[in-house]
């Protein structure tokens, strides 16, 4: 029992990461139905300017973290403008080829600037000691990260549901042709989308640094994914499904890997994404869609 607890912790801490990455992609899917591959690499842009910060200005995780979030906005809105928005009426396809050029662009963007190696957080800026509870181990490491990024979520649902922004991106994803007639506007909403998703994954870039103390320009590939899954098994398009889901997975990846089967915990995950597509294709929390023909 004392495993499992301790795993348990382990993976609401991971978990909520994977969560913060997933709500970017459920966001932007909820708007204009884009699966924005190049996420995970803004997630890995926003560690490396939260290291940056951290070395380089001597400032502490906070602003680190803000910084990144303002950063990786404007990168997401950039990027909406120059890659996504000349081919919003084009094929699915064609949108996902350009979402995976996007990410390989800043993969490779990011390497020849800062080089392959493997970069480590300075070791003043993670929270020395370690919470007992029974026989459960809390780091205060740990505990950061879990609050800042339940106070993030809460954050984000706050302007979903009580902002003048907010309103405006449901109305676009309910109808944007009928969201326009009423007077929004829908490109200024979805930039603004963009934007909130890219925050939230700068600063999950952040805190996977802080959690690893460790960053790469690779380091956005899998979790990336994983957090693709979990906003799927959750149900895409659901705010609270994305974050359903990545509690779920980082939970289930740690306990996979806590009773022995670290080799197998990423395969654990794809597992799940078939699961849930041959099962309930529209996640746990999503509504099976009637479509007229």
């Amino acid at each position: 029992m004392t495993i499992f607890l301790q795993q348990l912790v382990n993976g609401l801490s991971l978990g909520s990461i994977f969560a913060l990455v997933a709500l970017g992609y459920t966001m932007v899917y909820g708007i204009i139905k884009l699966i924005n591959f190049a996420h995970g690499d803004i997630y890995m842009v926003g560690a490396y300017i939260g290291y940056f910060v951290i070395t380089g200005l001597h400032l502490g995780v906070v602003p680190a973290i803000i910084i990144a979030m303002a950063a990786c906005a404007l990168l997401g809105v950039v990027i909406e403008k120059i890659a996504y928005k000349p081919l919003r009426h084009a094929s699915r396809i064609t949108s996902l080829i350009t979402a995976i050029g996007v990410s390989l662009f800043l993969e490779y963007t990011m390497q020849y600037f800062m080089g392959a190696g493997v970069r480590t957080m300075p070791d003043d800026v993670l929270l020395e000691g370690v919470l007992q509870i029974g026989g459960v181990s809390i780091t205060y490491t740990q505990l950061m990260i879990f609050v800042i990024a339940v106070l993030l979520m809460l954050l984000l649902q706050f302007i979903v549901k009580k902002t003048k922004i907010g309103k405006a991106m449901r109305a676009v994803s309910t109808d944007p042709d009928a969201a326009q007639l009423m007077g929004i506007n829908v490109n200024a909403t979805i930039s603004y989308t963009f934007a909130i998703g890219s925050a939230l994954a700068g600063a999950a870039g952040v805190l996977v640094g802080l959690y690893y103390n460790s960053i790469s320009p690779l380091m956005g590939m899998t979790p990336g994914l994983k957090a693709f899954i979990a906003a799927v098994f959750g149900g895409i398009g659901i705010i609270p499904g994305a974050m359903m889901g990545g509690v779920s997975i980082g939970v289930l990846e740690t306990l996979v890997a806590g009773y022995g089967g670290s080799l197998y915990k990423d395969a654990v995950v794809y597992v799940i994404l078939i699961l849930i597509l041959l099962i309930k294709p529209s996640g746990l929390l999503g509504k099976n869609e009637k479509e007229k023909v």
